[in-house]
This record gives structure tokens, sequence and C-alpha cells, in this order.
């Protein structure tokens, strides 16, 4: 049985999920690991969810305020062995239904070249391209993403 639970970054299912995110990006981004670490903390995230299968965590993904009107996704991760089931592309739909809830008109995202399977998502999810914003603009390894939500 699969469940999408709201929580935020206190939850311990988020925060062990995350280590293994972030363990997967220091391989993936190498030297530039640290320059993104900065701008990921999972401190005081209030938009959290976790998917459950037979009740083990298996993903998450999460937002944050980025303007009046503009959630940014973030800390989107799958489990190797439940990857390429949907279950990344429902956290995402469960994450952008929470944001219209809350009056968010807009997702933007960042992921890089070296996750090309993250890309693929987020364009079956029908984000597009966009220039990159904020800590991202002059990062050539970034790419920034959008979708109007409303």
């Amino acid at each position: 049985m699969t469940i999408f639970s709201r929580t935020d970054s206190d939850n311990l299912h988020f925060r062990e999920l995350v280590a293994l995110l972030d363990a997967d990006l220091k391989i993936r981004d190498g030297d530039e690991h640290d320059f993104y670490a900065q701008f990921n903390s999972i401190e005081n995230l209030r938009n959290v969810i976790i998917c459950y299968v037979d009740n083990n965590p298996v993903g998450c993904g999460a937002f944050k305020k980025s303007h009046e009107h503009q959630a940014e996704i973030k800390r989107m991760f799958v489990l190797p062995e439940f990857r390429g089931h949907g279950t990344g592309l429902n956290i995402l739909k469960e994450l952008e239904i929470w944001a219209m809830e809350l009056n968010y008109s807009t997702c933007i995202l960042e992921t890089g070249k070296k996750q090309p399977e993250a890309i693929r998502l987020y364009q079956k999810a029908g984000y597009t391209i966009i220039k990159n914003y904020g800590q991202y603009e002059h990062v050539e390894n970034s790419i920034c993403m959008s979708k109007l939500i409303v």
C-alpha cells in the first residue's frame, strides 16, 4: 500500500532519505557538491512529502516559499529500487497540490545536468527550462525549471 504523508523537516524518515540523497549528489557533483550543499539546508522546511510503501519510507520531496506566489521544489529523492514506477512523479504531484492549497501559482526548481533522470521526470511532469535564477544564475551545471500549477 502506498501512502503520501505531509510532514516537515523534523521528520526522521525525511532526514534519513535526505542523507541518502546527499550521498548520491556528492558522487554526481564531485568538486561542486559543497557549492550546492550550502543551498540545500533542510532546517525549517514546513512542507515535506514522504512516500511510504508498506509503511517503509521510499521517497521524499519538499517545497519552500520562493516569492509571494512561487514555491521552490527541494530535496526530491526516491530509493533506487523504487525508481521508474512513478513514485517521484507522484511525490511531485502531491507537492504541487499542497502548494496550490497554499495559494502558490508556480513551482520552480533547480537540478543538475549530471542528473538526467531528474530532468526527464520534471519534463514529464510539465516543467520547462527557464533562465537560471538566484544563486544558480551563472552556474554552468545547473538547470532551472518552472511550471504553472493553477
